[in-house]
C-alpha cells in the first residue's frame, strides 16, 4: 500500500484526524465530506479534498507528500486551481501539505514563494508534530512516521485506547486502522506475527479488512478445483458464499490461463 493511499484511508475513516493535524478541533470534520476529484479533460486528479457543507466553510485541499519530487508544487498548485476553474464554488479554500519530514520538502520552490506564505497554505512535518494531548486519531497518523524500534510499543497503546472507545462501529474502524499501518511498516512480518506482536484478540482479527480479504482471496483460490469437480458457477457461488460475478472473473481468468 502507498503511503498517501494509507494517509487518504485515514482521512476518510477518521477525518477528524486532518483537522486535529491542522491544530483544529476534530469536531470541525461534523461540516466535510473527504473525497476525490477527477479534474476533467487533464492528466490531474486531486486525491484529497475535504469538501464543506456551507458557502462559509473553506474548501481543503489535503495532499500527502513522501517521496522527494522537485516539481511537487508546480502540480500541486496547477491542479488547486485547474479545480478552483472547473468547480467555481463560493468557498474559500486552504491547501495542506503533508511531509514526513522537512528533508522531503522541495528545495526549490521559489517560483511559489507567495503562495508558500500566504496562510492558505500550510505545511506540516510529521515528525515534528506534538503529540502531547492530541486526540487519537492524531496518534494514528503519526504511527505511520513513528521509527520501526518503537512502533510497536506505540500500536499497542494505541489499541489500549481503541478498545476502550464505545461506539462499536468506530472501535473496530480505529482498530482496523493500527493493524494497517503496522502491517504497511513491517510487510516483511506475517499476519500472524503481527497480530501477535501487537496483542490482537482473535475476535478483533476476523472482523478486521484485513482478515476479510485474506478469507476472500483463500476462498476464489478454491474455485479452479472445484470447477474441476464438475461444480456449476451457481453452485460454487453458493457454496462459499459468494457473489457468482466473483466466481465468474476467477472462471474466465483460469480459463484464458489454460488457452494461453
Amino acid at each position: 500500500m502507498k503511503t498517501d493511499s494509507l494517509f487518504y484511508r485515514i482521512f476518510q475513516t477518521l477525518p477528524g484526524s486532518f483537522f486535529s493535524l491542522i491544530g483544529q478541533s476534530p469536531e470541525q470534520a461534523e461540516g466535510y465530506q473527504f473525497r476525490s476529484v477527477e479534474i476533467k479533460q487533464t492528466a490531474f486528479r486531486i486525491d484529497g479534498i475535504f469538501l464543506p457543507s456551507r458557502p462559509t466553510q473553506p474548501i481543503y485541499f489535503a495532499e500527502v507528500q513522501f517521496q522527494e519530487d522537485p516539481q511537487f508544487y508546480a502540480r500541486f498548485f496547477s491542479e488547486i486551481f485547474l479545480y478552483l476553474r472547473q468547480y467555481p464554488e463560493p468557498n474559500d479554500w486552504r491547501a495542506v501539505v503533508i511531509f514526513p519530514s522537512r528533508n522531503v520538502e522541495p528545495e526549490n520552490s521559489s517560483h511559489y514563494r507567495a503562495l508558500l506564505n500566504c496562510n492558505q497554505v500550510e505545511r506540516i512535518y510529521l515528525d515534528e508534530v506534538d503529540e502531547e494531548g492530541a486526540s487519537m486519531s492524531l496518534g494514528i497518523l503519526k504511527l505511520v512516521v513513528e521509527p520501526e524500534t518503537t512502533a510497536a510499543e506505540k500500536a499497542r497503546r494505541l489499541l489500549e485506547q481503541a478498545r476502550s472507545e464505545p461506539r462499536e462501529t468506530l472501535r473496530r474502524d480505529m482498530i482496523e486502522l493500527i493493524e494497517t499501518v503496522v502491517s504497511y511498516k513491517f510487510s516483511n512480518m506475517s499476519k500472524a506475527e503481527i497480530e501477535a506482536m501487537l496483542t490482537i484478540t482473535d475476535s478483533e482479527f476476523k472482523q478486521s479488512r484485513l482478515y476479510k480479504s485474506v478469507e476472500l482471496e483463500c476462498k476464489l483460490e478454491t474455485v479452479p478445483e472445484l470447477l474441476k469437480l464438475g461444480l456449476s458457477l451457481e453452485q460454487i457461488a453458493q457454496a462459499l458464499h459468494l457473489p457468482i460475478e466473483e466466481i465468474e472473473a476467477v472462471a474466465q481468468a483460469t480459463s484464458n490461463s489454460e488457452n494461453s
